[in-house]
């Protein structure tokens, strides 16, 4: 199996501690007066979402893990889990709302393709696109004289709830950043 040293982290690099997976959020490469230089990291356990603080010396090795991951189609929720389809094979898996994650699930709508990431040859994490087309389902109407610059809140299809500008009505489908949970544009 591959290894990684304190010269390979970098933002994004994926890392195996105690039998877990990890991805690299943020890193610094410290070299203090006196001493042997280190690196102090911040980084996200992929099968709990839980951000921890580590510090790398020169030596340490990391174990790169057996990560798989695949486009599974949203199918619905029933009630305890959240199902997937895998498109080519027809298997479905449930997951429950923690492993999508509520940041996560708030943007998700049947039908959509979410990546789902497997550790070991379990399921530890879903991943939708940053952004994705939805139809707004209630808005307040526009009133003469409302601002241009305002913003107005929309719930969209999902049953997400996001900051639109004035001049977006119902029935109307935008383009949202699902990362930050913001309106983009109206979809063409």
């Amino acid at each position: 199996m591959a290894t990684i040293g304190m010269g390979d982290i970098k933002k994004g690099a994926r890392l195996e501690i105690d039998g877990n997976p990890f991805r690299v959020i943020e890193f610094q490469h410290v070299k203090p007066g006196k001493g042997a230089a280190f690196v102090r990291m911040k980084i996200k356990n992929l099968g709990t979402g839980k951000v921890i603080d580590k510090t790398v010396h020169a030596g340490d090795k990391f174990e790169v893990p057996a990560l798989e991951q695949k486009t599974m189609q949203y199918l619905y929720d029933d009630g305890e889990y959240l199902q997937f389809m895998d498109t080519t094979s027809y298997e479905q898996i449930g997951l429950t709302h923690d492993q999508v994650g509520k940041d996560t699930f708030d943007y998700m709508v049947d039908g959509m393709e979410a990546d789902i990431l497997f550790h070991n040859g379990k399921a530890i994490s879903v991943e939708i696109p940053d952004t994705y087309v939805y139809e707004v389902v209630q808005t307040p109407p526009n009133f003469k004289g409302d601002s241009q610059g305002g913003k107005k809140p929309a719930t969209l299809n999902s049953g997400a709830v996001i900051q639109v500008p004035f001049h977006i009505l119902e029935g109307e489908k935008i383009k949202v950043n699902t990362v930050e949970g913001e309106y983009l544009e109206k979809a063409k």
